[in-house]
């Protein structure tokens, strides 16, 4: 058992906060710059999505099993955390602009170098198994070839052949990517990216939160917790700060987004929230003023001064980058124009493929459209077939949310009993759906179905047969859960009893 192993079985037998502190110490660096990568390199989004990663190690260690790797657990919950925050759509607009900017560059400069930090970590993910711990113990972890042929359980000689393997097929996917490396350069930027800072004192507070958020099972987002230990005063003016800030994509789990059945619930209120964030920035100025200067301030500690200072710079950022970009103007229309006239080549793709199409996708609207194809291009057969995969996930997603949403005020209607047949559901659905999408599910036991998509209900709602058996996503709904089986799951659409 290594020492990363006996640690997390303290924290699992004995509740030991010392273990978890331990673990969040060694592994933070690992999971801020996995983070600080995806999310664009903002340290605010960094912080939030390391947050809420080891809130899950908190709350799921004890599922765990024994002989785990945690670097590679944590990199792969980065990995899926950071990337439902990139759905908001300031997000993708930034990105947008940057990809127009460095799209011909092909060469290893550093302007090259910085354009593998979006996508390095999906290529990680994307790594087999042993090719992936092998990267993550080296570069990440920064441990040495015999540490890493330990963790495998092989030799140093074998380890290196190992790191190097993996190096050559990181490359590869990287490459179709459209970032083209040579291996040493690789190696060069991974070293580089390991090395990011962590701010200063961020493994206390995340380590304190997280246990937190254990203890109190629910699903607390970092930001409300620091409120619980406010003062007065500080209160006051942040709730200033809670109400302009919820545009921003504060960290929601998976699950959650489909229980309310709208996984882009941030970015509708971006959009209309834009002007009374504006407008909240300049009372919070006065309110923060105005607590700075009362006669309590002088005993108030500076720190928490400071704290609410950076609230407010915070929230005056964000303003910024939601307002609109003047200067830009003529190039984000000429983006525009782009990305409808890519929407429109996928229509006409799908028109000449019916057998890629589903009754859900008649209620995508023009953005889940394009967040279906952004950030590829549509350049070969493949990448049709892909951005369907996306739209038809954009299009079930909503159905998948009322399913679960009726099946829990079923079962709390009926004793906590599973129904018998969907028909049964019908009079709970938010919203009716059509007996063409009903059609493509079933109940079916649990049992029946792979481990990752055991929701730990005897039964479940699944999708009947794939449109693409090999690129979509099997989902199981559960009265507690969604899960989801994507192509990493290459058994998922079969009955395994």
């Amino acid at each position: 058992m290594t020492e990363t192993q006996t640690l997390l079985a303290a924290y699992v037998k004995n509740g030991s906060e010392t273990a978890f502190r331990e673990l969040v110490e060694r592994y933070l660096g690992l999971v801020y710059a996995t983070a600080l990568r995806i999310v664009g390199g903002d340290p605010h989004f960094a912080e939030d999505v390391a947050q809420t990663v080891f809130t899950h190690l908190a709350r799921k260690a004890r599922t765990l099993p024994g002989d785990v790797l945690l670097g590679g657990w944590l990199h792969r919950d980065a990995c899926h955390v950071a990337a439902t925050w990139m759905r908001g759509e300031r997000r993708r607009q930034n990105r947008e602009r940057q990809a127009m900017e460095i799209e011909a560059q092909r060469d290893h400069t550093a302007d090259n170098l910085a354009r593998v930090r979006p996508v390095l970590d999906a290529a990680i993910d994307q790594l087999k198994p042993e090719d992936r711990q092998a990267i993550l113990l080296r570069f990440f972890e920064q441990q040495d070839l015999r540490a890493v042929g330990e963790a495998l359980g092989s030799s140093e000689n074998a380890a290196q052949k190992r790191v190097s393997r993996a190096l050559e097929e990181l490359r590869l996917l990287l490459q179709h990517r459209g970032v083209t490396l040579s291996v040493a350069a690789l190696g060069s930027a991974l070293v580089a990216e390991a090395a990011t800072a962590v701010p200063a004192g961020l493994a206390a507070s995340i380590a304190t939160t997280a246990l937190v958020g254990a203890a109190a099972g629910g699903g607390l987002t970092a930001t409300l917790l620091k409120l619980m230990a406010m003062t007065k005063l500080q209160l006051g003016i942040v709730s200033v700060v809670i109400v302009a800030s919820v545009a921003a994509p504060f960290v929601i789990r998976n699950e959650a987004r489909l229980q309310l059945g709208d996984a882009d619930s941030a970015m509708a209120l971006q959009t209309n929230q834009l002007a009374q964030l504006t407008a909240e920035n300049q009372r919070l100025a006065g309110l923060l003023a105005a607590a700075s200067s009362a006669p309590e301030a002088a005993n108030r500690p500076s720190g928490e001064l400071l704290e609410l200072r950076g609230e407010v710079g915070r929230l005056r950022k964000l303003a910024r980058e939601l307002a609109p970009d003047t200067t830009n103007k003529d190039k984000l229309t000429a983006t525009e124009q782009l990305w409808t006239e890519r929407v429109d080549r996928l229509k006409q793709w799908l028109e000449a493929h019916p057998a890629e199409r589903i009754t859900e996708l008649d209620s995508l609207t023009d953005r889940d459209w394009r967040n279906a194809i952004y950030p590829n291009t549509l350049d070969t057969e493949y990448d049709y077939r892909r951005a369907m995969r996306i739209a038809r996930i954009n299009g079930e997603h909503p159905v998948q949310g009322f399913m679960f949403q009726a099946l829990r005020q079923y079962a709390k209607e009926h004793n906590g009993q599973f129904p018998a047949d969907l028909e049964t559901l019908r009079s709970y659905f938010k919203s009716p759906i059509e007996d063409a999408i009903l059609q493509r599910y079933e109940i079916l036991p649990a049992n029946q179905l792979v481990s990752e998509l055991q929701t730990g209900d005897k039964w479940v709602i699944t999708e009947k047969a794939p449109v693409n058996a090999e690129l979509d996503i099997r989902s199981a709904i559960g009265l507690n859960s969604i899960h989801n089986a994507d192509e990493r799951v290459t058994n998922r659409w079969v009955l395994v009893r």
